[in-house]
């Protein structure tokens, strides 16, 4: 049934070169406005890993292990796609750019912004710990490293996540400008970080395990166990831009979009690609007998999936017009990446 069974040589198969033409393409068919995507990606990481570290450096009475192992996990090398999706939002409604901490710029929505993209990577950091345990997906490997618990041990690992969920809720409470903008942002994260969002997608992405063969199982998992989150973080950045309801309305409908074809692409890539380049172990989706996208419609016909999945995306955000160049570009990235 599983697609690497079908496809013994698919490893590096699909290129750097292959994808990066098959990406121009796309874009041009949109006449998109050219963006950088991964020169824009690397700007907001710097500006998030930066608030990240002037957060953790206000933090006091953490035991030392603990604040190790919370070091360790979000200063592993990440995209922080999630976080840049709530700083380009911002910026989209209104919100002023995002500068590095170093640079005196910006307002109120500006540090909102950047303390949601804190927060919600720590809550995705959080998942991707639980997710590396023994009982859960058991990987001993994360963004090119010893997960957590392989670097310290479970018991570490289960508090440092329940460590950095918390810690984000008291950031939003604590640093957003205004109680009320402040309420609806904690409603927002804990919806979708919740038992009816990404928990409930990991609960059934376990119990579909070996289990699961339909198309539906498989469309729940996805939305609740990453789509949901991507909402979330498009969302924030909404919120802290003071968005009015319908553009808050069009970028819940995008993040959610869009987070489905990030994760159509990562089942792709988990066949695809090497294990070092995904800085994970690869190939155990099917392995582990995983409910995916490939294992129901094979390689060409997930690929195709994922594309349209993209275009929808870049579709929603036309209301917008070139001012959401760089988002509309991070679909489409989203969708070709290789890890």
């Amino acid at each position: 049934m599983y697609i690497i069974s079908l496809y013994p040589n698919l490893k590096g198969r699909y290129n750097n070169e292959f994808t990066e033409k098959r990406h121009n393409k796309t874009a041009d068919r949109f006449k998109m406005q050219k963006v950088d995507i991964k020169k824009a990606l690397a700007e907001k990481a710097d500006a998030v890993n930066g608030k990240i570290k002037a957060l953790l450096e206000q933090w006091t009475g953490i035991p030392t292990k603990l604040a190790d192992a919370i070091d360790y996990v979000l200063a592993a090398p990440g995209k922080r796609v999630r976080a840049a999706i709530v700083l380009w939002c911002c910026e989209l409604v209104g919100g002023r750019p995002a500068a590095p901490l170093r640079v005196k710029r910006g307002g109120r929505e500006n540090d909102d912004a950047l303390n949601a993209a804190a927060a919600i990577e720590m809550v995705h950091t959080y998942s991707l710990v639980h997710d590396d345990l023994p009982a859960m997906d058991d990987d001993d490997f994360r963004r090119g490293r010893p997960s957590c618990h392989k670097a310290f041990d479970e018991a570490t690992a289960v508090l440092t996540g329940d460590a950095l969920l918390t810690m984000a809720f008291e950031i939003i409470a604590a640093k957003t400008s205004g109680a009320k903008k402040a309420v609806e942002m904690m409603k927002v994260l804990a919806e979708a970080a919740g038992p009816a969002g990404m928990i409930a997608g990991q609960v059934n992405d376990l119990a579909a395990q070996n289990n699961g063969s339909s198309f539906e199982e498989l469309h729940d998992i996805h939305i609740n166990k990453t789509a949901k989150m991507f909402r979330a973080s498009a969302m924030l950045g909404a919120i802290a831009a003071d968005a009015d309801e319908k553009q808050k309305e069009t970028l819940a409908s995008f993040g959610l979009t869009l987070g489905l074809g990030f994760q159509v692409a990562d089942d792709i890539i988990d066949v695809s690609s090497t294990s070092r380049q995904l800085g994970k172990t690869a190939g155990k989706d099917a392995k582990q007998g995983k409910l995916t996208y490939p294992a129901i419609f094979g390689l060409k016909k997930s690929r195709e999936n994922a594309e349209q999945i993209a275009h929808k995306a870049v579709d929603i955000l036309e209301p917008f017009g070139d001012k959401a160049a760089v988002l509309k570009e991070l679909a489409l990235s989203l969708v070709n990446r290789t890890k």
